[in-house]
């Protein structure tokens, strides 16, 4: 008989799991969540993340993996701030669309009427015109970014306002206006200087003082708190080399991209964002936007040429896998990595945060959808095997080497539930048993006929310490 590894890992994460509605207890289904992430930071190097999920106004569960600072051991927490990057345009769109609420701009408005600077070239002479909307959209036709290298490491050299308005002449437009999507970080700082324009007021301060202050948004800045960095804010890392280290990035400020790409948050904020989004759009009552206003923005206001693209008001807006409509935005920024992803039908909010590059924080948001898609309702429960037979005590991983690296099995509506780690999809990759007698199971197929059998194992002492399946063993690894 094989040894049993012996492995001690400290938990690196925060639990908090409650039934998000009558029909479901997703208590089961967050185990699960929690073994996955803390497997994949782990396969994938990753030095940190942060996640949540809100059912409309309640937090129904917060973890965190790994460290916000690897070189002094800061952990992760869901407290953590990150830079959000391109999260900060929801923020920059909403302010827009808090002065078109108060009457002060109109969405068909152009920009060299809001911005009398305004001096980029426009290339083709029949364009239609560059306008609010067209920016929010993304499908103004500007070129990506202000004409400087401020994506380009080891510092980083984000321009100043001053900076980009100078440089504003001596770049054209890619495509007339209103003819394809270009995701431009040019057109939501432009956006940001049109709301400094038609306030009155410093950018800063009329997002704090309209969004953030009324929201209690207080770990959500227009800048990164670089007095916090390496405690409270997460240091940056980079994409993972091919010895899987990744590297310290120098700390950058996005200074006049600022309402593009320059906010830090962390995922309890984003999560308070998100809630009032839900509560905004059940409400008859403005609370800084018109509830109908936020409702027009989720709607969808371009379909690119291509059918695949559908954007709205600042917001992503796609049809997910489910049918449901979602909404959401990503960031990517040196060393960080974030997404907030809203399914308005379900009012089910998540948020990831890394700080590292590299990293894909939206199939996170996927698989933690999956695996609680894998819940069932309490009355299409069975919980007799599980308060019967104990299926608790098979709960643990198992080694899968050489062939794969090792699995996990655990309990999901009254059955054993096997997922392997690592896994892109874990909802997809689960295998659920029915217990048949003693430490005997089999496979439940995708349409309920069982299949081949699992036999667990055990010492001298009546602990599980394999399970065998097709005649070969899975050792258990003690952790």
């Amino acid at each position: 008989m094989k040894k049993i590894y012996l492995v001690i890992v400290l938990p690196l994460f925060i639990f908090k799991a409650n039934a998000q509605d009558d029909n479901k207890d997703y208590s089961e289904a967050f185990a699960l969540v929690e073994v996955w992430l803390e497997a994949q930071k782990d396969y994938e190097h990753l030095p940190g993340l942060s996640a949540i999920v809100v059912q409309d106004q309640e937090v129904v569960w917060e973890g965190a993996f790994g460290m916000a600072n690897t070189e002094i051991k800061v952990k992760s927490t869901p407290a953590t701030i990150c830079s959000i990057c391109s999260i900060s345009k929801l923020f920059t769109s909403v302010a827009v669309m808090k002065l078109y609420d108060d009457g002060k701009l109109r969405l068909d408005d152009k920009i060299d009427d809001l911005l009398p600077w305004y001096n980029l070239e426009q290339k083709y002479p029949d364009s239609g015109p560059i306008t609010v909307r067209t920016l929010l959209t993304h499908s103004s036709g500007l070129p990506r970014e202000s004409n400087h290298p401020y994506w380009t490491g080891p510092d980083f050299p984000f321009p100043s306002r001053e900076q980009i308005k100078e440089e504003l002449a001596n770049q054209e437009t890619l495509y007339p206006a209103s003819t394809y999507f270009q995701y431009s970080n040019l057109g939501l700082t432009l956006l940001g200087e049109i709301v400094e324009q038609v306030s009155g007021m410093p950018f800063d301060e009329y997002v704090t003082e309209n969004i953030l202050k009324p929201l209690n948004l207080s770990n959500t800045r227009t800048v990164l708190p670089q007095a916090l960095y390496g405690s409270e804010l997460a240091i940056g890392y980079s994409a993972m080399m091919r010895d899987g280290i990744r590297e310290k990035v120098t700390f950058f400020q996005a200074n006049g991209v600022k309402p593009a790409a320059g906010f830090s948050s962390n995922v309890r904020d984003l999560a308070t964002f998100a809630s009032w989004q839900f509560r905004l759009r059940d409400s008859t009552i403005s609370e800084i936007l018109k509830p109908s206003t936020l409702k027009y923005m989720q709607n969808v206001h371009w379909t690119d040429p291509d059918w695949e693209t559908t954007w709205g008001l600042g917001f992503n807006v796609s049809k997910g896998a489910d049918g449901d409509t979602w909404v959401s935005h990503g960031g990517s920024c040196p060393g960080y990595r974030s997404i907030l992803m809203l399914n308005l039908k379900k009012k089910l909010a998540f948020s990831v945060m890394i700080n590292a590059s590299g990293a894909n924080p939206g199939k996170y948001v996927t698989g933690i959808n999956e695996i609680l898609d894998k819940s069932k309702t309490n009355k299409d429960k069975d919980d007799t095997e599980l308060e019967e037979h104990n299926l608790k005590q098979y709960i643990g991983y198992y080694n899968q080497q050489p062939w794969w690296s090792e699995s996990y099995i655990s309990t999901l509506n009254g059955q054993l539930v096997e997922m392997p780690l690592p896994v892109e999809s874990p909802g997809k990759a689960m295998t659920f048993y029915k217990h048949i007698k003693g430490d005997v199971f089999r496979r439940v197929r995708d349409n309920e006929e069982l299949g081949e059998t699992m036999v667990f194992e055990r010492d001298k002492n009546n602990n599980i310490t394999h399970y065998k399946q097709h005649g070969n063993l899975s050792e258990k690894i003690i952790r």
